[in-house]
């Protein structure tokens, strides 16, 4: 029986096991990745359409967004799932690029083999850790747009500093939006959405788009994913932020 070598890919030219490696710091990440079965489908997917359309997120380049969307404002999607919704507004918006970021290998070829199928350009996959991504990755004022679609709630009290969304995040994702551009997230978690709204609210980079401070109605270009409606089957109340990225004073 043959061992791949640690970080090698599980498949010929796919993701690697740990992009970034060990040459940087140890923190507290927001993100488990996990060992799911890869079928068939998204194996073969993996290893013929990563090399086209998926990237590692290393931290020792510089991406060119403009090269890599062909001009295409990009919006910024951390954390796609099976990435069926990402597709969804891939193929409903063919004008907006979507840089779509995840550990999850299933669901990357997934996503892959979606955008073949669908004849989707206009989305590119990466695999990693977003904030390593945001950091040392992307240039200033690169990011028409983030979406953070249901993030993991990490609901005990204990781990509340494992969520993503904390004003630290907000700065660096300010830090690479464009004036104007809009963060949008959404949660069926209520805690969460609550903190959400608070360290966005308090963030000086960010201002609400709704007039009354609040929550926002889910946008039509939110899909309702399966995920999403067996939450709401049984009660749960999803809540949309959209904050803008104000200009800097």
């Amino acid at each position: 029986m043959s061992h791949r070598p640690k970080g090698a890919p599980r498949f010929p030219g796919g993701p690697a096991a740990d992009p970034a490696g060990s040459h940087h710091e140890r923190r507290i990440r927001s993100f488990q990745p996990r060992r799911s079965r890869v079928t068939a489908g998204q194996a073969g997917a993996l290893e013929r359409l990563w090399p086209v359309w998926g990237l590692d997120i290393d931290g020792r380049r510089v991406l060119d967004l403009d090269e890599m969307f062909g001009g295409l404002p990009v919006v910024l999607e951390i954390g796609f799932g099976m990435g069926e919704a990402t597709a969804q507004m891939a193929a409903e918006d063919p004008h907006t690029g979507i840089l779509a970021v995840d550990v999850h290998t299933p669901g990357q070829g997934n996503l892959l083999a979606l955008a073949e199928r669908n004849g989707l350009s206009n989305i590119r996959v990466a695999n990693g850790d977003a904030i390593i991504l945001l950091r040392e990755m992307l240039r200033p004022g690169s990011l028409d747009g983030v979406r953070v679609y249901f993030p993991d709630p990490w609901p005990k009290k204990r781990h509340h500093k494992r969520r993503l969304i904390q004003p630290e995040f907000l700065t660096q994702a300010a830090g690479r939006m464009k004036p104007g551009g809009v963060l949008h997230c959404a949660t069926d978690w209520e805690p969460y959405a609550e903190q959400m709204l608070e360290v966005l609210t308090a963030h000086p980079d960010f201002e609400n788009t709704q007039p009354d401070g609040g929550y926002a109605p889910r946008p039509a270009f939110r899909p309702l994913t399966r995920f999403e409606g067996q939450g709401l089957e049984k009660g749960h109340v999803v809540h949309d932020l959209l904050f803008r990225r104000v200009s800097p004073s």
